[in-house]
């Protein structure tokens, strides 16, 4: 059973404050493995590592330090997006489960979602359902995409994802 963590604190510009813990950090590495060799993901974006898709061309090779480094760069970018979209107070394993999801599907799409009006409207019980309804690449339901998805929706209500 995944514990409820820390809980989050809004800074006096009404922002949320907070970093990915571990357990989002390995559900992401999970759901992403770690390719050292450039691919071209379901949604035909070129992706190396774990994940990573800045800057990244058809014949890259990187180390597994360079998938690391680009990893937690990465990260970065998406807990400040979660941390500017989030408006009301979430704990950890919301968090986490926020990171991860935004990580795969980027700002634009989190700041547009329904899930992130239902998560802002404090109807946190049917955030996990709005988490789920993002399993499509390239238009398709995706089988990973429904995993990743219901792993995410049981880290964010505070469950052991790691069966999924």
């Amino acid at each position: 059973m995944v514990k409820k963590q820390q809980k989050s604190e809004m800074t006096e510009h009404g922002e949320n404050n907070m970093e990915i813990s571990q357990e989002g950090i390995s559900l992401i590495k999970k759901f992403e493995g770690c390719k050292l060799e450039s691919y071209q993901c379901a949604a035909g974006v070129w992706t190396i590592g774990y994940g990573s898709t800045q800057g990244v061309s058809n014949g890259m090779v990187i180390t597994h330090e360079r998938a690391e480094s680009l990893l937690m760069e990465d990260i970065e970018v998406y807990e400040e997006e979660v941390n500017k979209a989030v408006q009301v107070d979430i704990d950890q394993c919301m968090f986490d489960a926020l990171v991860s999801w935004t990580f795969n599907l980027g700002g634009a799409n989190l700041n547009s979602s329904t899930m992130l009006k239902v998560l802002n409207s404090k109807d946190f019980d049917n955030v996990p359902e709005q988490i789920k309804r993002w399993n499509k690449a390239g238009g398709k339901v995706n089988e990973g995409l429904i995993r990743r998805r219901e792993a995410e929706a049981l880290l964010f209500q505070g469950q052991d994802w790691s069966h999924v």
